[in-house]
């Protein structure tokens, strides 16, 4: 975050609307997970068995949570570790193309 500016960002989850502080570089990847969340907490209140927005809002934590948790340790994947492997093998990648382009 160092030199990236601090943004506010108005976001809406379910139907309400919310300003949060962003860096500029992580806009996208938050309007990603507010519109996720609205996702999750639209489908609780439809099912209507939740009347509460607190309450839909708790549900939506504990299923993101329980989500976020299958996936890391369930499987046994680690997605930080997977995504620090991907990026290493795109810059291996780059590099060996860099390299045939001096070639020609």
């Amino acid at each position: 975050m160092s030199g990236n500016k601090v943004h506010a960002l108005d976001v809406k989850i379910l139907d309400r609307e919310f300003r949060v502080a962003c860096p500029e570089d992580e806009k996208a990847e938050l309007l990603e997970a507010a519109a996720y969340l609205d996702k999750k907490m639209v489908e609780i209140r439809d099912a209507g068995k939740i009347a509460s927005v607190e309450r839909i809002a708790i549900m939506a934590a504990l299923n993101i949570a329980h989500e976020f948790l299958s996936t890391r340790l369930g499987s046994g994947v680690d997605m930080g570790e997977y995504k620090r492997r991907m990026q290493t093998m795109q810059a291996t990648i780059d590099a060996a193309l860099a390299d045939q382009d001096k070639l020609f």
